[in-house]
């Protein structure tokens, strides 16, 4: 079985995938400061349409109990990071 599954975004409560996503738009560094008004809301919207586009993917990891956002380049380098550690024993 994979320790990681993809988690559909359409599967969360609004609630559930709005925090996703915020803490997403915090740890990437997005300015939320914008003068139009629109903010942290603005950058969830964006995201939910990249979310939409398959821009984006949400993973769980079912060893840790954990979910994240990541952008398809991060999934990428994060998948050869798990294997290399698995291949090594790290894991």
């Amino acid at each position: 079985m994979s320790r990681f599954i993809e988690v559909p975004a359409r599967m969360l409560p609004p609630e559930t995938l709005d925090a996703l996503l915020e803490t997403f738009v915090t740890r990437q560094g997005y300015d939320t400061t914008d003068t139009t008004g629109e903010g942290m809301h603005g950058w969830v919207e964006t995201l939910k349409k990249q979310l939409e586009r398959n821009e984006l993917i949400i993973a769980h990891d079912l060893e840790l109990e954990m979910t994240e956002v990541m952008t398809l380049a991060q999934w990428r380098s994060f998948g050869r990071d798990i294997a290399d550690d698995e291949e090594e024993g790290d894991i």
